[in-house]
């Protein structure tokens, strides 16, 4: 091969593409099976996903036998296809969504490189992106919000290449349906986010592309066809559930108690985006001082106009945020570039911060040394320890191989986060469902509905168990009896009751399921 087509550009571009494919896929699917689905979004989409599997109907989904009508179908699509080729498990599951979101990794570098003029700050977006914990843990989960991401940075893509070539414009339609497809009315602020920017960035000659309105009418074509089966076959119920209950009254209230307050997602941005959040304000400057770039712009429009309409929003949920993170991450990539010339002052305080985020982990070592020894856990707090001290040192020096420090070591504590069970930490937040599953389908006929003093219903629970697990109030325990149901009661509802002539039929986790004597 002759030097030339060596050091081409293209043969660069797709090294650092497939590097960050192949980097991303290995943290999103490393151990990917090996924890159970959690509540709520997991459990639900498994549920509609297996339903399809089994009964084969595609167009209109359903679950535990009623329509499901809350979201579109095409994420619900892909795990059914996963069953289909893979069998039903935590593993199939979680795959359709994992590489979706996994591919956003290298579609931030590909963003990256035609925001900023060099390839240097492509190179951290990426890389800051794929060592986002959010962005990590929740493309892992069975959950709409990480392909979703995919999908706009493609479109982002799409849109930053039409400067240069109309065709590209094909892929912004394709693009929006794909976001529609998946979550709905989504595709409007986000939608609006990019055409704000392309009126910033002076390109209202898109608007006027045949390829542009071509990729409009495909892209969208098959969501208005769905959306028009939906409406014939459900009537105004479909309306009614899907855009009101669903979608609107999540603006204007909390729906299920899901509330918070106007700094929600700041909190959630303190809690859980570190190292990277020290470098963002600091970016946020610098987009502010670049406004009048193409990079410096989209940064801005995206953080005041997603973060400020989810803010406003009544309805919090964490995973709301997810949109952001590209904003996000190119500003932090921005700074980062800029701290990476030689012979440049660091200000102390950052050094500080990441030594007591050094001094932090190396108390939950500690912590996991004495009262939880699981030895994954505990090599991941010495690596955090490591690449955090090392990189305060550097940074003290004055020295900006903390940047790469920081990266790497940053991906290293992530994988070995993933390898434990402790990275999808909701699971304890409720008894472990897989016992009592097991109990629930050993003792039952399929189809049996199983009614429980638990005081929520659990999506994960009813997967596991095969069978509808429907919480009850205290009011109605002797009715149920009467009627022969199946009860899953904690102990002291059992003692509460006295139920006569009970056959006890067994206990998982604290949970007694018994039945009247026939």
């Amino acid at each position: 091969m002759s030097k030339s087509v060596v050091n081409s550009p293209f043969l660069k571009e797709a090294q650092w593409f497939l590097g960050f494919f192949l980097a991303a896929f290995f943290l999103w699917g490393i151990a990917l099976g090996d924890v159970p689905l959690r509540d709520w979004d997991e459990g639900t989409r498994a549920l509609i996903a297996r339903e399809i599997y089994r009964t084969g109907n595609w167009l209109y989904p359903t679950m535990h036998g009623e329509p499901y009508l809350l979201k579109p179908p095409l994420m619900d699509w892909l795990i059914a296809l996963s069953y289909k080729l893979g069998g039903v498990t935590e593993l199939t599951t979680r795959l359709p969504g994992a590489i979706l979101t996994a591919c956003g990794v290298p579609l931030m570098y590909l963003v990256g490189r035609e925001l900023f003029c060099q390839r240097l700050s492509a190179v951290f977006a990426g890389g800051v992106y794929l060592t986002f914990l959010p962005v990590v843990r929740h493309g892992r989960l069975a959950m709409l919000d990480g392909a979703v991401n995919s999908a706009f940075l493609l479109l982002l893509l799409c849109l930053l290449k039409a400067r240069q070539n109309q065709r590209w414009a094909i892929g912004i339609g394709l693009c929006l349906g794909l976001i529609s497809f998946t979550k709905g009315l989504l595709m409007i602020p986000l939608g609006a986010i990019a055409l704000v920017f392309l009126v910033v960035n002076q390109q209202l000659r898109l608007l006027k592309s045949p390829y542009f309105w071509l990729g409009i009418l495909f892209g969208n074509l098959p969501i208005f066809a769905w959306y028009a089966a939906q409406g014939h076959h459900y009537g105004a119920t479909f309306w009614q559930v899907h855009f009101q209950d669903q979608g609107l009254q999540r603006i204007s209230g909390a729906v299920e108690g899901h509330s918070g307050p106007f700094w929600y997602y700041l909190l959630e941005l303190l809690k859980y985006s570190w190292p990277w959040l020290m470098f963002w304000p600091g970016g946020l400057c610098l987009a502010w001082q670049k406004r009048h770039t193409s990079w410096g712009c989209l940064v801005l429009i995206g953080t005041i106009g997603y973060l400020g309409i989810i803010s406003l929003m009544k309805t919090k949920l964490p995973w709301y945020i997810m949109p952001f993170y590209p904003f996000f991450t190119l500003a932090v990539a921005a700074q980062l570039a800029r701290f990476w010339p030689k012979h440049k002052h660091y200000p102390r305080i950052l050094a500080g911060i990441l030594g007591l985020l050094a001094v932090a982990a190396l108390g939950g070592c500690v912590y996991f040394v004495l009262a939880d020894p699981q030895p994954v856990l505990i090599m991941m707090g010495v690596v955090l320890a490591l690449t955090m001290a090392g990189a305060a040192w550097q940074m003290t020096r004055h020295h900006r191989s903390f940047i790469p420090i920081l990266l790497l070591g940053t991906y290293l504590t992530l994988a070995l986060l993933m390898t434990s069970q402790s990275w999808l930490w909701e699971l304890n937040e409720a008894f472990p469902v897989k016992p009592v599953a097991a109990l629930i389908r050993n003792h039952t006929n399929p189809g049996t509905v199983v009614y429980t003093s638990f005081p929520y219903g659990r999506p994960s629970l009813d997967f596991y168990s095969d069978r509808q697990v429907i919480p009850q109030d205290g009011d109605d325990w002797q009715r149920l009896w009467s009627d022969q149901s199946y009860l899953l009661l904690d102990q002291s509802t059992l003692e509460s009751l006295e139920l006569r002539n009970k056959v006890i039929i067994g206990t998982a986790e604290g949970f007694t399921l018994v039945t009247p004597k026939q």
